[in-house]
């Protein structure tokens, strides 16, 4: 006979077991609620571990749909999901449903930006990074600064990983980095690839830091900067920044900028199987070196006088130096963003 009572006790026992978590951690655990906020990479790894470790609720964010370029790395998706495109979130939350039945799984095939987050019907415990964007990341920072939300930094890309605790009361990403670098200025997995074993390696780290705040043992967790490079060999934690920049606008919570910058606006082209993405912050686009990043992993390269254009994810894309793109072959707006983000970068 099927004892929840039990069966709740023999699932957790080893888990319980560990030194800083006990009946206690566990039960804390259990009635929490973590915000995931993309379900690729890193996401299904920190989401698979979490529910196994039996939060309360995961709360699933994600505006892409599988393909089969997915399946070398994000682990709750199969080719079944690849076949039929289903969306990342919803994927995502039936695996996660049959390996953990206890835990509330709430998926949002949704952007994940300042309009998103006010929406939320209670504020998370905690927020987790899963995005491939640093637009994303920094509205999560203002955010959870905001709200004093603790939240987990987390990226890879190539065999290289980072992460980072931003507590309430610790320094945030602007402490960092005070402005997101421009994502055509940055390595994305398109660009440079991505190994398997630098997000395990780096949502391991994110995922341990995230049990001990929900088992309620804040002060235990790990000040810095994890790194890794999984090809070279290397792991450290960075104690370089362990306290706020005394002129960080959003830890003196004088503003938070992210917040008010306003949504990238997607708009379907009449009469046309195509989108514009119009970003609300102009950052003039170096073309050129777009061109020689993409030239070995996009098709149809082009460079006019007037844009550049290629072939990628079976969407067409011109993209203008002013950051605004058209995208042809796709209606869906939050596929845009997501196939935008990709190749462009967020802004």
């Amino acid at each position: 006979m099927w004892d929840p009572d039990a069966v709740s006790t023999a699932r957790y026992s080893r888990q319980q077991r560990v030194a800083g978590i006990g009946p206690d951690g566990q039960a804390a655990i259990s009635r929490a609620t973590v915000l995931i906020v993309g379900i690729g990479a890193l996401g299904t790894h920190t989401a698979a571990s979490l529910c196994r470790a039996g939060v309360g609720t995961l709360w699933l964010c994600d505006r892409d749909l599988v393909d089969l370029g997915n399946l070398q790395r994000q682990v709750l998706f199969d080719e079944r999901d690849a076949q039929e495109g289903t969306p990342k979130a919803i994927a995502a939350a039936r695996a996660l449903r049959a390996a953990n039945s206890a835990v509330a799984i709430e998926p949002f095939v949704a952007h994940c930006g300042p309009d998103f987050l006010a929406a939320l019907p209670r504020l998370p415990d905690l927020v987790l990074d899963g995005t491939d964007n640093f637009a994303t990341r920094y509205v999560l920072n203002d955010w959870s600064k905001q709200q004093r939300v603790p939240w987990i930094y987390a990226g890879a890309v190539g065999s290289e990983g980072a992460s980072m605790v931003v507590r309430p009361d610790g320094p945030c990403l602007r402490c960092l980095w005070p402005d997101p670098p421009q994502g055509h200025d940055v390595g994305t997995c398109e660009t440079v690839g991505v190994l398997e074993p630098a997000i395990a390696a780096v949502t391991a780290f994110q995922a341990a830091e995230a049990l001990k705040i929900l088992a309620g043992r804040t002060a235990d967790t790990t000040r810095g900067i994890f790194t890794c490079d999984v090809w070279r060999g290397s792991y450290s934690v960075l104690g370089a920044m362990s306290e706020q920049d005394p002129q960080c606008p959003v830890c003196r919570r004088e503003r938070f900028p992210a917040l008010l910058a306003g949504e990238p606006t997607a708009a379907v082209l009449c009469g046309r199987d195509a989108v514009q993405i119009d970003p609300p912050r102009r950052g003039t686009i170096d073309l050129e070196a777009l061109r020689g990043r993409l030239a070995a992993v996009v098709v149809d390269l082009e460079r006019t006088p007037h844009y550049l254009a290629f072939t990628a994810d079976g969407i067409q894309l011109r993209v203008f130096a002013s950051g605004r793109a058209l995208l042809f072959g796709v209606h869906d707006l939050l596929r845009a963003r997501a196939v935008y983000d990709r190749w462009i970068g967020a802004h």
